[in-house]
């Protein structure tokens, strides 16, 4: 028979975390008070232990908040690249791809080598 699923309350998750954190007892035998799988009990002692870290200041932040402003014009240029793309499948607005600061020179058809050439005398004219 299936048993339905229980959702425990912060109280509760507490008490579990807590038993474990004392070490007075196993995990199997918290377990099988707490009538809970031992993985949640281990789960429940780990966001204790992250929680009380932060609450008491144990943990430094590795990341500062990012620059908006950076952010904001990364988001432009994907949004532009991704209507350039868009518009390529479709072959309607061309137009639009025309980049702000184009990354690579655009070549020329007489630097290109004589097989790349287009060819002059096309056949039959």
């Amino acid at each position: 028979m299936k048993r339905t699923r229980r959702n425990h309350g912060t109280p509760f998750k507490a008490q579990a975390a807590l038993a474990a954190v004392k070490g007075d007892k196993t995990l199997a035998e918290l377990a099988e008070h707490f009538r809970v799988h031992p993985t949640q009990i281990t789960e429940w002692k780990q966001q204790l232990l992250a929680w009380t870290a932060d609450v008491l200041g144990g943990s430094n932040p590795t990341e500062e908040t990012p620059d908006l402003k950076t952010l904001h014009a990364k988001i432009g240029q994907l949004a532009l690249e991704h209507d350039c793309l868009e518009g390529a499948l479709t072959n309607t607005r061309w137009s639009i791809c025309m980049p702000l600061k184009p990354s690579v020179p655009p070549t020329r058809v007489e630097a290109l080598p004589d097989i790349l050439q287009p060819d002059q005398t096309a056949p039959g004219a």
